[in-house]
Parts: structure tokens; sequence; C-alpha cells
């Protein structure tokens, strides 16, 4: 392996990166243009968009017969997603959510986890899961944009803000969009071409399974859109944003990514044996964490924060260990499986039981904004 297939692997990245951009700004101002709300635009076309390099890697590697490396980039993403891009920004600040349609995602997205496993138990996402999955998301879709008339007028205002429409002179008009959108899909086609094959490369290299490449540095890099949109919302205090870009994402990496590359994809996408055992699991574990944000309307404070980001470490040293039969996997596994993962499940479970008597016995509990 020489320094050229690095190359080729950054360059796919920022590619990505860049279609992706484009194809949001674009698809946002022109949605925009004829009148769809910014919450929509934001639940929808910016929280899809972010999820458009995971789409193009998905299908381009089932063109290409991997689908070790689809179907790991999707759950691998949806990890990264909750446990780095949540934690990092809770970590920054609390995350208070008012939305209600965010509150809603939480279940979705955990359904939505359980019918892929379900799905992938016989080993195979074949034509028939795939028309299921992408039928999913276009329900979901169509609820989401009703739900999102019912949002208070603080989260209308505060989606208004990001996604409103852009100050006269910067927008362009309606051809410029559509050029925006054409040129950000042919960078995304592209650079999913160049980083499915580079990382093929990689993994043969190092003597790893796809499946692992596109778990850790190909979910990572293709979450790299949801990193920025979800840190940049939490600095400007639009936390409803930065959780609502990672769930509504979530959801998409599963019903419509894996739909829609089953569905493409001759003979479907297989799943490996440690995608079923190991990582779905994970995936759905993940998901489940998030609970008490459906369950008490709170706040993900910043311990919480810490604690996913401690998860996501600890899993992706998992992981390496694995895929290179270190000794020492064997005394890890058992740490985190005996130890760690139910005293930490102990807490949550606690502390969510604490808030939700305080909620209800309190005219609704302390002020969350008190909660750290």
């Amino acid at each position: 392996m020489d320094g050229a297939t690095f190359l080729w692997f950054a360059a796919g990245l920022v590619l990505l990166v860049a279609g992706a951009e484009l194809l949001v700004r674009g698809a946002s101002r022109l949605a925009g243009a004829f009148g769809i709300s910014p919450l929509v635009i934001g639940l929808t076309v910016v929280a899809y968009g972010t999820s458009t390099p995971e789409l193009a890697v998905a299908v381009q590697a089932g063109f290409d017969g991997r689908a070790d490396l689809a179907v790991g980039n999707v759950v691998g993403s949806n990890v990264f997603n909750i446990l780095f891009i949540l934690g990092t920004c809770a970590a920054i600040a609390p995350l208070v959510v008012q939305a209600q349609v965010v509150r809603r995602e939480v279940p979705i997205m955990i359904g939505a986890s359980l019918l892929a496993a379900l799905l992938g138990i016989d080993g195979r996402y074949g034509m028939l899961d795939g028309a299921l999955l992408t039928a999913g998301i276009a329900f979901y879709s169509v609820s989401s944009i009703v739900q999102s008339r019912r949002e208070s007028k603080a989260v209308q205002e505060e989606y208004a803000h990001e996604f409103g429409a852009p100050a006269a002179g910067h927008g362009g008009g309606l051809a410029v969009q559509v050029a925006l959108i054409a040129v950000g899909l042919v960078l995304l086609i592209l650079g999913a071409r160049w980083l499915v094959h580079s990382a093929v490369t990689v993994a043969q290299a190092l003597g790893v399974s796809e499946v692992v490449i596109g778990l850790t540095i190909v979910a990572a890099g293709t979450s790299l859109p949801e990193v920025a949109a979800s840190l940049v919302a939490t600095l400007r205090g639009e936390r409803d944003i930065a959780i609502g870009n990672v769930i509504g994402s979530n959801i998409y990496n599963v019903l419509a990514i894996l739909g829609i590359a089953s569905l493409v994809t001759p003979g479907g996408l297989s799943v490996a044996p440690s995608i079923q055992t190991f990582d779905g699991p994970v995936m759905i574990a993940v998901a489940l964490a998030c609970l008490p944000l459906f369950f008490t309307g709170r706040r993900v404070a910043r311990w919480e924060g810490l604690l996913f980001l401690a998860y996501y470490f600890a899993y992706a040293a998992y992981l390496v260990l694995d895929a290179v039969g270190h000794d020492a996997l064997p005394a890890y596994s058992a740490v985190m499986l005996e130890f760690t993962m139910p005293l930490t499940a102990i807490t949550i479970a606690v502390v969510t039981f604490r808030e939700l008597r305080a909620h209800r016995g309190g005219g609704g509990g302390p002020d969350p904004a008190s909660r750290a």
C-alpha cells in the first residue's frame, strides 16, 4: 500500500463532503423558493442531504460487490453519529430538547434499527426488504412534515433563523440552485468511487475485513457533514437542530440508504455475521441510550455527552483489537460486558427515573438549564 492510496481516500472524502455541502445548499434554497417552511427544510432536506455521502458510498459499494463495506458504513455511521457527534455537542453545551418532532424521532430511530436487525436476520437485505425500508422513509418524511405544523413558535423561529430565505443577492436564481445540486451529485458520485476503491485497498493491505473499514474510517469520514452541521448548530445555540440532524440522519441511514442500496444492488446486500451478532446490537443499544430524550423531554447533560464519547472510543478500540487479533481482547471484552456497560445502564435508568418523577410530581420538574 503506497501513499497514493491514502491520497485517493482523502480526495474521495473531500469530494463527498464538498458534494454534500453543494447539494444541501442548492436543495435548501430551491425548497425555500417554492415556499417550503424552514422547519421542513431542516428536518428533511438538510438532515437527508448530510447523509448523501453514506448513500453514495453504499450504492457504489453495492455495485462493486462490496456489501460488507456498504452495510458496515451504515451501522458505523449510526454509532458514530450518536456517540461521537451527539456526545461532542453535549460536552460543548448541554442539549436542551424543545421540539416535539425531535422527541418523536427517537422511538422511530429505535424502531428502524430493530426493523433493520429483523430483516437482516437471514443474512441478506433483498429487494423486498429494500422496498419495505424505502417505503418506511417515505412514510417518515410525510409524517415529519405533518408534525412540523404543530411545533411551537420558538422552534419554528429557531429553524427559520438557520434555514430561512437567504439575504437578497446571495441566493442566486433557480438555475444556480439546480446547478449546485447537479455539481454536488457529480462530486458525490466521483468521491464515492474513489473512497470505496481506496478503502478496499487499505483493508487488503492491513489484513482487516471490509466490515471493520466500513465501521471505522469510512463511517467517520462520510459522517463529516453531520459533524459540521451539528457542531455549528450547537455553537449557535440551535440545539434542537443539532439533535434533530443527528437523529434524522440515523433514520435516513437505516431506511433510505439500506433500502435504496438493497434495491439497486444485484442480488441484494449480504450481512456479515459480525454485524448480526455484535455491531448491529451495538447500533440498537446506542439508539436505546437516547430514550431519556423521549421520556423526559429534557436535555443531554455534559456528563452524558462525555460518557457517549468514552463509549465511542471504547467501541473503536474493540474493533481494532478484534481486527488484529490482540491477546488483550478477551479481558477487554469482559470488562466492558460485565462491569462498564451494566454500570452505565443502571446510571442512565436511575437518572431517567428521577427526571420522570420530578417531571410528573413537580409541575414539570426542575429547569432543564439547571441540569449539567
